[in-house]
Formats: structure tokens, sequence, C-alpha cells
């Protein structure tokens, strides 16, 4: 039987793959995994020098790695960064939307904030698409391509808090599922990552998730090569599909336990909103956490 290095390099030696969000935490990781499986991994973020870092690292071991800096948020900057790509490369055999923002306010507290919602969209939702539009017809012409999209574990919680930023990626899925209907004759796949809590820059500037698991940046690449490797139509954790499950029964009472939450954990932004929850009152709800998670894993299993 095969490792899943094995059976990743069968995947994408040889092949261009283009990460987005490169220069660090997920990206970063799964630049590194898929150059030493022998890919030809096009690095896209918006700090050139990072990603010149990233390229020298990945060259010092042996790999292969180009550097395409862009703001993804940015519709001419992506579209220049796309012709650079198809001028220099020709095509591309895999895109990972992988590149991200999150923002961390309440409704209550967005009344006077519709550029969180702008900024989640223009980066997670129209960044991830002006690529896809810019590589899928290369795919369609050429019968083979896959497309693997970075969610999160929060679309299928439903996790308050975060409307800005569950709205984008929920706008991706459902673009996703129309795209990957009308290219399935045409040899396209697309997968949907829903991603766990990880330790990225991007949780740095709270403590308000401590009292959770979370993976590192090289045990999240597990799941998008689980993604490269299968192709399927998403790649998920028991906890998010055993939350996906509760909603779809009772919604009612799923929505109680996540008001809990809402009431449990501060907000974030203003300063005199920094307070966090009580450390007994936070390892109690990650405790209940920690149970559904054992529980769906054991009905996964089963």
């Amino acid at each position: 039987m095969r490792s899943a290095n094995d059976e990743l390099r069968a995947r994408v030696c040889g092949r261009k793959v283009v990460v987005t969000g490169a220069s660090s935490g997920i990206g970063e990781a799964l630049a590194h995994r898929l150059a030493d499986a022998g890919a030809i991994v096009l690095l896209i973020a918006r700090s050139a020098e990072k990603l010149a870092q990233v390229k020298q690292a990945i060259e010092s071991r042996g790999g292969t790695a180009f550097v395409h800096p862009c703001d993804l948020s940015d519709g001419p900057d992506t579209q220049r960064a796309i012709a650079a790509i198809v001028r220099e490369h020709g095509h591309v055999d895999i895109l990972i939307n992988n590149a991200g923002i999150s923002i961390r306010r309440s409704v209550a507290k967005s009344y006077d904030r519709i550029q969180d919602f702008e900024r989640t969209i223009a980066l997670n939702f129209l960044g991830a698409v002006r690529l896809i539009l810019g590589f899928v017809p290369g795919m369609r012409e050429r019968k083979d391509g896959h497309i693997l999209n970075v969610s999160t574990i929060g679309a299928q919680v439903n996790v308050p808090r975060y409307g800005a930023y569950l709205a984008s990626k929920a706008a991706l899925d459902a673009f996703s599922r129309v795209l990957a209907v009308e290219t399935l004759e045409d040899g396209v796949k697309v997968t949907t990552i829903y991603m766990p809590l990880v330790k990225t820059p991007m949780m740095a500037s709270t403590t308000i998730y401590d009292a959770f698991p979370a993976r590192s940046p090289e045990e999240a690449t597990e799941l998008i090569v689980e993604g490269i490797i299968d192709r399927p139509k998403r790649v998920a954790t028991p906890v998010g599909n055993a939350f996906e499950l509760a909603y779809g029964m009772a919604p009612r009472a799923v929505d109680r336990v996540l008001n809990a939450a809402y009431r449990l954990y501060p907000e974030s932004g203003k300063k005199t909103d920094q307070r966090e929850p009580e450390s007994r009152d936070a390892a109690l709800f990650a405790r209940v956490l920690d149970a559904v998670s054992r529980r769906a894993r054991r009905r996964s299993q089963s």
C-alpha cells in the first residue's frame, strides 16, 4: 500500500500548482509539502519579500517555486497576476484558494461597518472567483484540473460574531457547487476544505481560543493533501459534520447552544471589549465541544 506522500507525489509531481496566502501559515506549510512532492509551486501573497523567503527555502531543499506577488482583494492586480502566470507558465493544473481574511465582530457592532463585509467579500470571495475564472478555461480545454477552496468549520457551525467572514466563505461554497455541476464533463474537480481551528498569525491578536484545541499549520495541510489525493467534493472534520447534521435536524436547539457561546465569549475590536471569558467557564465550554467531537468521531468510525 502506498503512503500518503507517494499518493501526493503521483498527483502533483511535475504539475503547476497555485497556492494563495503562501507567505505564512497554512499556505507556506502547504507550499513546502507540495514542493517536496515534486510540484511546481506558484506562490501568491501580497508580500514579495516573504514570498521570496519561502521560494528560497523551497529551492534549498531541491524544490521548484515561482513568486507572483499580488493583492487578491484588488481586481486589476489579480488580473495582472493571472495574465503573468498564464504567460510565464502556460497553464495551471491545480488551484488552491487558501488566502483569506477573518473579522470577528458581532452584527450589533457592525451597524456602521459595512466595510467589514466589503473587505471579506473582496478577498475571500471575489479574489478566489477571479482566479477560478482566470484558470478554469484552460482546465476545461485540457479536460483536466482541480480547484480546492479552503473554507472553514465555522460555515458548518454558524459561529457567532463571524457574520462577515462566514458570509464570504458561504458565497464561495455556493459558487463552487455550481461550478462543479457545470464542469462535471470537463474533467475539472472542485473540492471544499472545511478547515478547523488552526494556529496561524490571524489568532495572535486574542487569547479567546487558547482553551480550544487547534491544529498547527503543518497538521492543517493534511486535510488539503487529502483533498488533492482523493479529489472529493468536500473534506471536513467529524465535529463540523456533527454540527451540520445537528443543525439540519434541530436548528433551534443548536441556536441555543451557540447563543450560550455568544454570551460567554466577549467582543473583539475596541480595547474596552478585549476582556477574556472566565477561564473556568471557557474551559467548561471547551470540554462540551470536546465531548461533541469525541462522540462524532465514534459515530463516524462505527
